[in-house]
């Protein structure tokens, strides 16, 4: 059975491509990154963080820049950048729904 292509983001996944798109991060950079930004509304523990870099390695949406023993620095791809666009996008779409609908809602 052939390998399905990554077509939408978790909310981790989310964070993690955001994380790197300005600069090149190792895993407990991007954790650290995410937990502040998002004021510790979500924390990536280093088996969800690891799974997913290794997901996002596969697919070729980010990929290793540099290393040193344990130690890994991740950089985006232009395919996670296009992915990141897509959702973005598709983040926008789904909260004008939601406004209209709420709108919708308080005017009757």
């Amino acid at each position: 059975m052939a390998r399905q292509p990554l077509k939408s983001l978790t909310e981790s996944m989310f964070y993690v491509l955001l994380a790197l798109w300005r600069q090149e991060r190792c895993g407990t950079e991007i954790a650290a990154y995410v937990r502040q930004l998002t004021e510790g509304r979500v924390a990536l523990g280093p088996g969800t963080l690891y799974a997913i870099l290794g997901k996002f390695q596969e697919e070729e949406l980010i990929r290793e820049t540099w290393s040193q023993g344990r130690m890994r620095v991740y950089r985006i791809t232009e395919n996670g950048r296009a992915l990141f666009r897509r959702e973005m996008e598709n983040m926008r779409r789904c909260v004008g729904d939601g406004q209209r609908e709420m709108r919708e809602e308080e005017e009757v």
